[in-house]
């Protein structure tokens, strides 16, 4: 559904009478599958809104090829954007109109009938609990209603692949589990291919059948979330030892099953080490300190979190990187490598 290889997009910044060249996206090779749900993660500056730009068309790469929906994004990109729903982190309803007549100026963008537009609108309108909303205006919707209503005008011309750029920024908890359910229905009900942008960790890890990760400009990892963890950090395990005096002996059975890749640290009567895939592993160790006559008074599995792989594999916390930028508060901005005065494009 999406391929892209070598893609490359430079921009000149200037500081002073100096012009310098940066290179937001650095030969980024990436593949989407037909009906898959991929999360696009990456810092802030990373190259992950400049990438999606290029596979909507609205940028033209630099260097490097890209076929969307089967279409190249250079030489096809009228067809691209027949083939695919955008719903932008901005969003794309106007707050003075009625959200109907919204919904139904995109669709006849499209090229379609007013009747079914309309027809599809509704029924869009109940998929997305937006019933009796037709004739609202978006600046009197909640945030989680103005969110659903951008998903609407994304999905009315029927996209086989739709890019949801930071779709719940900004919801309350509530509104991001309810946005998260009809994230899941466009493939199960609809049969598409998400591509999904978020700096949200745990709706990666949800919604995402694989995970692509972003920094520097290129691809660092691309993988199931399980596999990620496993490969990078490890289950932390646990063990509280009932008598101090087998702590010693509790510590080099747990240092066994890690295979003396990673150290394992005593504190007091707790012994804790890394250990890959614990699930399998940990049975046999609760066999051995049984036969050794060891006692623990308690035992725990932690799981890696998708922020310990990006600590791992760009040297930071996507949560610490994307709170660092300077007056947003914590929320995700547009790449700073891209030039500030670029015109706002909109896919119609």
């Amino acid at each position: 559904m999406i391929r892209a290889r070598g893609l490359v997009q430079t921009f000149q910044t200037r500081q002073g009478k100096k012009k310098t060249e940066v290179r937001a996206v650095d030969g980024v090779d990436l593949d989407v599958a037909e009906g898959e749900v991929v999360g696009f993660l990456g810092p802030n500056g990373a190259g992950k809104t400049t990438t999606l730009r290029m596979l909507t068309t609205l940028l033209t790469p630099t260097e490097g090829t890209a076929t969307v929906a089967g279409y190249d994004v250079v030489r096809e990109s009228e067809q691209v954007r027949r083939s695919i729903g955008y719903v932008s982190q901005a969003g794309g309803a106007f707050s003075g109109a009625r959200a109907g007549d919204e919904v139904m100026d995109h669709g006849m963008l499209y090229g379609l009938k007013r009747s079914v537009v309309e027809e599809r609108g509704r029924r869009l309108f109940e998929q997305m609990n937006l019933d009796g909303l037709w004739q609202r205006m978006p600046k009197n919707m909640s945030g989680g209603q103005k969110r659903r209503l951008d998903i609407v005008m994304g999905l009315i011309h029927e996209p086989s692949l739709v890019f949801l750029d930071e779709p719940t920024t900004g919801l309350d908890p509530q509104a991001r589990a309810n946005l998260w359910e009809h994230i899941r229905d466009l493939r199960a009900r609809r049969g598409a291919t998400v591509f999904l942008t978020t700096h949200y960790l745990d709706e990666a890890d949800t919604l995402s059948d694989r995970i692509l990760i972003i920094d520097q400009g290129r691809i660092v990892a691309a993988d199931t979330s399980d596999n990620l963890k496993a490969q990078v950090a490890g289950d932390l395990v646990e063990i509280e030892v009932a008598d101090h005096a087998q702590v010693s002996d509790a510590a080099a059975r747990l240092t066994t099953i890690t295979d003396g890749r990673a150290e394992v640290e005593v504190e007091d009567r707790i012994v804790r080490g890394k250990v890959p895939r614990a699930g399998r592993a940990v049975p046999g160790l609760l066999r051995d300190l049984d036969r050794a006559g060891i006692d623990l008074d308690a035992i725990e599995v932690h799981r890696p979190t998708l922020d310990d792989v990006f600590l791992t594999l760009t040297g930071r916390s996507l949560r610490d990187a994307e709170a660092a930028q300077p007056g947003d508060g914590g929320a995700p901005a547009s790449d700073p490598t891209e030039p500030t005065d670029a015109p706002e494009a909109v896919l119609r």
